[in-house]
């Protein structure tokens, strides 16, 4: 059977990353579950001039156009669309990512509060044992934000900040986006080669 993976895309600044990983898990025939906050919507017009529809339909039907997906392969789901899949135990996805991860829906997941679908769909997954990947764009990180991660991390969420490596020479932003959606990809277990591997880079001669 196709995976699933729920994608949720908020308002911190990154959005490169999560349209990356959308565009990538669409290629490989995931099937995508996706939901975007308010704030999301702003964020992607800023960084990427990119609209994200207000209509979960008008989004689903921009994104497979985009992206050649199947049909039935990407379905948008609104912010309290509470009769989707995601919102029950009883049909959780197989794994979960919000790219990027406010520090507000972050601390929202760390209390188990779930005002909206994209912390319900987390919460869902947190106690139905389902690998949960948060990559939080936020720097310096305070106290209450590096508290509220370990909380996580102690229940097995994946904290994965998107920070590129530079062993793998990249030569521009795109490079360095890839670098971050491979490890993401990594960790819900989709096979990619969207970066060189350690030991398969050559080494740079020391100067």
């Amino acid at each position: 059977m196709t995976r699933r993976i729920a994608l949720a895309l908020t308002g911190a600044s990154g959005m490169p990353y999560g349209i990356r990983l959308l565009e990538c898990l669409l290629a490989v025939g995931i099937r995508v579950e996706l939901l975007y906050s308010q704030v999301a919507q702003i964020v992607a017009r800023q960084e990427m001039g990119l609209d994200l529809p207000g209509r979960a339909a008008d989004a689903q039907a921009a994104f497979s156009e985009r992206f050649n997906a199947a049909p039935e392969q990407l379905k948008v789901y609104g912010r309290e669309e509470w009769f989707a899949p995601l919102a029950s135990g009883s049909n959780p996805p197989d794994a979960m990512v919000i790219c990027p991860c406010t520090m507000g829906t972050l601390a929202a997941i760390a209390a188990g509060l779930s005002s909206n679908l994209i912390e319900r769909a987390a919460d869902v997954c947190l106690k139905e044992r389902r690998p949960l990947v948060l990559v939080p764009r936020e720097t310096p990180f305070s106290t209450l934000h590096l508290e509220n991660m370990l909380r996580l991390s102690r229940m097995g969420v994946v904290i994965l900040p998107p920070s590129p490596g530079f062993y793998t020479h990249p030569q521009s932003v795109q490079d360095m986006v890839d670098f971050v959606v491979a490890r993401v990809l990594d960790q819900i277990g989709v096979p990619n080669t969207l970066i060189p591997r350690w030991g398969e880079v050559p080494p740079t001669e020391e100067i």
